[in-house]
């Protein structure tokens, strides 16, 4: 968390030093825990500490052409689904969960 990374909201570019809500970022920025939504498909992403803590497990690394976004909705990776979809529609996200 204390390296600032680039991250992109609703068309415009900021500099930050952690994700927050409604914040876009490339999914191999993922450093903190919560829920994501997949841009690219409108899943529901649940990232738990351990998916992000060095050296532990799961790690997902997806390879591909073109650059995957998701914006993150919540710090709870396990909160509900109902409210996860209240979330992303607060920030006009597209859903297929």
């Amino acid at each position: 968390m204390s390296n600032a990374m680039k991250t992109q909201t609703h068309g415009s570019t900021k500099t930050d030093t952690c994700t927050g809500f409604g914040t876009t970022i490339p999914f191999s920025s993922i450093n903190e825990p919560g829920c994501y939504i997949c841009n690219w498909s409108g899943h529901l992403l649940r990232v738990p500490e351990d998916g992000v803590s060095p050296g532990r497990s799961p790690l997902i690394n997806i390879v591909g052409s073109e650059p995957l976004f998701v914006t993150k909705i919540s710090d709870n990776p396990f909160i509900p689904v109902t409210k996860a979809k209240m979330l992303a529609c607060n920030f006009d996200l597209h859903v297929t969960f």
